[in-house]
């Protein structure tokens, strides 16, 4: 099978360059790392093998702001993050992962090998794959 004829994988679209941050982290420490990588997500590492990723986003922030009136500073990381975050593995055809994201009204996926991090696809990188292969 040619790269042509191959289907399109996650892998092929997914960021591999993954900001994460740790779950004890406040939520002032979450919103410098946003700004300074310039991303609207971070992945919650995992506390220990077992357990799973944890994904935090602009929108999740912005939710616990508003229900604290501004004030930060109240809650950490764990307290605001979506856990277990939806994951797919790189190996999957890149159709699947985006009925995923739409039957589940999500933006972003994380994408894992072996139960590891490995990357991140967005809908903007799914949309952006399919019109890679529309303009050749």
């Amino acid at each position: 099978m040619t790269s042509e004829t191959r289907p399109r994988l996650v892998g092929d679209a997914m960021v591999r360059e993954v900001a994460t941050i740790s779950p004890m982290a406040t939520l002032r420490g979450a919103l410098r790392e946003m700004r300074q990588k310039r991303v609207k997500s971070l992945v919650v590492e995992k506390a220990h093998p077992h357990d799973a990723y944890g994904i935090l986003t602009y929108t999740s922030i912005l939710r616990t702001i508003v229900a604290e009136e501004g004030d930060i500073d109240l809650a950490n990381v764990y307290d605001v993050m979506s856990k277990p975050a939806i994951s797919v593995p790189e190996g999957m055809e890149i159709k699947y992962a985006a009925r995923l994201m739409v039957s589940q009204s999500i933006r972003r996926v994380i994408v894992l090998r072996s139960d590891e991090l490995v990357g991140i696809v967005t809908m903007s990188d799914i949309v952006g794959s399919i019109m890679e292969l529309a303009e050749r």
